[in-house]
């Protein structure tokens, strides 16, 4: 099972550019993507899904170009997009024997399918009661219960818990967690939380444009040694930023304890930290802008 990126451009009107040469190789697991908003995370997730095509390049499913033969992805895709819409009126079972009817899938077969899937979505209870009263974590839990109706191969999840309080983002990355098995799960978000505990490989977009893609230890590892910890007080505050890659700042009695990304000490007392994930994400991100400044 693989899933090749090769070269992937897509233009808009006025010759703005999406995604901008973009080569990627993916297999089994869950694959984190990483980027802020603009960055061409849902342009991407669109081309996967053969919602939209690239303006140039390919993408290949198992050595067949999607852009050629469709059917052969679909078959075997689950998504869920950012912007997933339910029916108000349905009920939770009767909006995925909708969809089930919709992918294909025979009367018996779908309803055992969607039984399990409740089950597993912890909505067995809730299946007869109306998508329209049902809160933003359980109608992404609907969500991923459709995505999943056809047992998909891959599985595409595009910025699934914005608006969803922490509780409920939690039990969906442990659900995605569970899930991915064998196959391949893209986990498109801007949210580094989302994924430090589930992604099992990265790829951080900027500008439409990769920036990294590697193991989470490995973009731990390109920040080691540039993670520091540092008290200022309140007054130096702005000018640090104004300065510094700053990460997070606490204030406490002693002043403000800032966390800050960069190559050389920032200043006296400033002490090394463990990298985090997030401490990455930023720096890949402020690299390419800087370049991009240049």
């Amino acid at each position: 099972m693989k899933l090749v990126i090769d070269g992937v451009s897509k233009q808009y009107a006025g010759k703005v550019w999406g995604l901008r040469d973009l080569r990627l190789e993916l297999r089994p697991g869950v694959v984190g993507l990483l980027g802020p908003n603009g960055a061409g995370k849902s342009t991407l997730m669109r081309i996967i899904a053969t919602v939209t095509r690239a303006s140039a390049g390919r993408v290949m499913w198992n050595d067949a170009d999607i852009a050629q033969a469709p059917d052969t992805l679909r078959s075997v895709l689950g998504y869920l997009p950012q912007d997933f819409g339910v029916y108000p009126h349905l009920t939770a079972l009767e909006f995925l024997e909708y969809m089930a009817a919709v992918k294909g899938l025979d009367a018996a077969s779908a309803r055992k399918r969607i039984d399990e899937l409740l089950a597993v979505v912890n909505l067995a209870e809730a299946h007869d009661r109306s998508l329209g009263g049902f809160s933003g974590g359980m109608k992404q839990r609907v969500g991923i219960a459709q995505a999943l109706l056809n047992d998909p191969e891959l599985l595409i999840v595009d910025e699934p818990t914005a608006g969803l309080d922490p509780e409920e983002r939690a039990r969906f990355r442990n659900l995605l967690s569970e899930l991915s098995g064998e196959r391949i799960v893209i986990f498109s978000t801007h949210i580094v939380s989302d994924i430090e505990a589930i992604a099992t490989d990265i790829a951080i977009l900027g500008g439409g444009r990769l920036l990294a893609h590697a193991a989470p230890e490995e973009l731990l590892r390109a920040v080691e040694g540039k993670v520091w910890e540092w008290v200022i007080p309140s007054a130096e505050v702005a000018a640090a930023k104004q300065k510094f890659l700053i990460s997070t700042s606490v204030r406490r009695t002693d002043g403000v304890h800032v966390r800050i990304v960069a190559a050389e000490r920032p200043g006296a007392g400033a002490a090394l930290a463990a990298p985090t994930l997030e401490d990455a994400y930023l720096y890949c991100i402020s690299s390419q802008r800087a370049s991009v400044a240049a």
